[in-house]
C-alpha cells in the first residue's frame, strides 16, 4: 500500500547544495525519492536524524537540514541504534553502502534481531565506488573488479534475506529506477521497527565500465541470482527501544528518584554559547558539564558536545556549552559568546572561533600562551601563580570559575552549588575558589 501525498509546511528537507557524485550515478536519485518520502511523511527536519557511513553514500546527510551523524566504515548502525534507544521519538535513518554493509555485517544482524526501529538505506552498486571498484560481499559471481579480474568466485549476499531471516519488521529490494521507491521509503520509515530497502543502482566510475552493466541488466542480474523484488518481508513485532524502555521501568518501579528542584534565577534574556578548550585528560568536559549542570539547576535549557581525540591523555579536548531559555534542537557552536583557552592544544583548535567572534564576545585565555587575533575581548590569568599552584589537570575548572564569576553565564552561587556535590565536591570548590582569586594580566 503506497503512503499517500499530503501537503505539509516543509515541502523539502533538502538543502541548495549539489550532489557531488558521478555522472549517471544513482545515489543522487535515491535521495531525492529519500527526501519525496520525508516530505510525504510531513516530518520536520528536527524530527529525522540521518546517520551515514564511508563510501560515495557517505557523503548523503549533508544535502538534508536534517540531523546528522556520520561515522566509521560499517559502524553506522550501532550509532543508530544509540540514537534511537536515547531518542526513541526520533526517526532515524542510515545510509550506507555495500561495502559498509559488509564491513558492519554483525551489526545488521543485530539490529534485525533486535528489531530496533532504525530505516537502513543500502545504496548497493555492487563495488566498493569511492576506493576504486573494488568487489564487496554483493558482487555477483562472475563479474569484475579490480580485486577479481577473473571474475568474483564468491556467492553474494542476500542482504534482505539476511535481515529477514533474523527478524526485520521489513525489508524491501528493489533499484533506484521503480516508480514507487519513495512510497516504500515512506512505508519503510513508518515502520514501528527494524526496516531495510536494499536498493540497487549504477555504479557509472567503475562498475558500469567494468562489466557493461547498465539498468537493463540490473534486472536481468536480479532474476539470474533468484532475488525477488519488492516488499519480502512484513511482520508486526515489539520494537527494541519500546520494550526496553517498558522492562526497565518495571524494573526501576520501587526504586527512589531524587528530583532536583530548579533554584531561583533570573530570567534568561537569550541564548548563550559557553566553549572551553584545552588538553585531553585536563578535565575540560567536567568542567564545562559543571555549566551545562548549572544551567539545568536554574531552570534553563542546556546541552554540550564535546570533541576529544582516542587518545585519551595526549591532543586537544575541546566542550561546546549551549545555555537557552528555550529548547535546543541544534547542538553546534560557531561563535562563541565566552571562550576559555585552557591549553596550547586548546589554542590550536579555536582559530575558527577565535575568527567569528565579535567585540561583544570574551576570550579567558591561560598565561604564557600566544595572544591569538581576535576581535572580541580577551584578558589573560595565570593558573601558576595561586598559592599553591593549579595543576595542569586542573587548571580547566579553574579557569572556568574565573569566566563564569566574571560574565555570569550561569549564576555562580548555582554554579558553586552543583559542582560542591559528589565525592570531588570540596576539591571543586577549591579550585574554583583559586581561579575566581586570580588577577586578570
Amino acid at each position: 500500500m503506497s503512503t499517500p501525498i499530503s501537503l505539509t509546511p516543509y515541502p523539502t528537507l533538502r538543502n541548495e547544495r549539489e550532489y557531488p557524485f558521478c555522472p549517471g550515478c544513482g545515489h543522487g536519485s535515491v535521495l531525492d525519492s529519500l527526501n519525496e518520502a520525508l516530505v510525504r511523511l510531513e516530518l520536520a527536519p528536527h524530527e529525522v536524524v540521518i546517520v551515514s557511513d564511508i563510501g560515495c553514500s557517505g557523503l548523503s546527510d549533508q544535502y538534508f537540514t536534517t540531523s546528522a551523524f556520520h561515522g566509521l566504515h560499517g559502524r553506522s548502525i550501532t550509532y543508530a541504534t544509540g540514537i534511537k534507544l536515547s531518542r526513541p521519538e526520533l526517526n532515524v535513518i542510515v545510509i550506507m553502502g555495500d561495502g559498509g554493509t559488509g564491513i558492519g555485517g554483525a551489526h545488521l544482524l543485530a539490529a534485525a534481531r533486535r528489531n530496533i526501529g532504525i530505516t537502513v538505506l543500502v545504496l548497493n552498486n555492487f563495488n566498493f565506488g569511492m576506493t576504486g571498484g573494488q568487489h564487496s560481499t554483493t558482487t555477483p559471481v562472475g563479474f569484475v573488479t579490480p580485486t577479481t579480474p577473473g571474475g568474483n568466485l564468491e556467492n553474494p549476499l542476500d542482504i534482505c534475506a539476511t535481515v529477514g531471516v533474523n527478524g526485520a519488521a521489513y525489508a524491501y529490494r528493489g533499484t533506484n529506477f521503480d516508480a514507487d521507491i519513495a512510497d516504500r521509503m515512506a512505508e519503510g520509515i513508518a515502520t514501528a521497527g527494524f526496516a531495510l530497502l536494499d536498493v540497487w543502482d549504477l555504479c557509472t566510475a567503475y562498475f558500469v565500465p567494468n562489466n557493461k552493466f547498465s539498468r537493463r541488466k540490473i534486472d536481468q542480474t536480479m532474476e539470474a541470482l533468484g532475488l525477488d523484488s519488492g516488499v519480502l518481508y512484513q511482520r508486526e513485532r515489539p520494537e527494541f527501544a519500546v520494550e526496553y524502555r517498558r522492562q526497565a521501568a518495571d524494573h526501576n518501579a520501587g526504586l527512589q528518584v531524587e528530583v532536583v528542584e530548579p533554584a531561583p534565577a533570573p530570567r534568561l534574556e537569550r541564548r548563550f554559547h559557553f566553549v572551553v578548550a584545552g588538553s585531553a585528560g585536563g578535565r575540560v568536559r567536567s568542567a564545562a558539564r559543571l555549566v551545562a549542570a548549572a544551567a539545568m539547576q536554574a531552570g534553563w535549557w542546556s546541552a554540550q558536545r564535546d570533541d576529544y581525540p582516542i587518545t585519551v591523555k595526549t591532543g586537544p579536548s575541546v566542550s561546546e556549552v549551549i545555555v537557552s531559555p528555550e529548547e535546543i534542537n541544534y547542538s553546534g557552536i560557531d561563535r562563541p559568546d565566552v571562550l576559555v583557552i585552557v591549553s596550547e592544544d586548546g589554542l590550536g583548535k579555536s582559530a575558527a572561533f577565535l575568527e567569528n567572534m565579535t567585540g561583544d564576545g570574551t576570550v579567558c585565555l591561560a598565561a604564557g600562551l600566544p595572544l591569538p587575533a581576535t576581535a572580541a575581548q580577551l584578558y589573560t590569568i595565570d593558573p601558576a601563580a595561586s598559592d599553591p599552584p593549579i595543576a595542569r589537570a586542573s587548571r580547566a575548572l579553574a579557569m572556568v570559575g574565573h569566566a563564569v564569576a566574571r560574565t555570569g553565564v550561569v549564576p555562580f552561587d548555582t554554579f558553586k552549588d552543583v559542582a560542591g556535590q559528589g565525592a570531588f565536591g570540596a576539591k571543586n570548590l577549591d579550585l574554583i575558589a583559586a581561579g575566581v582569586a586570580l588577577t586578570e594580566i
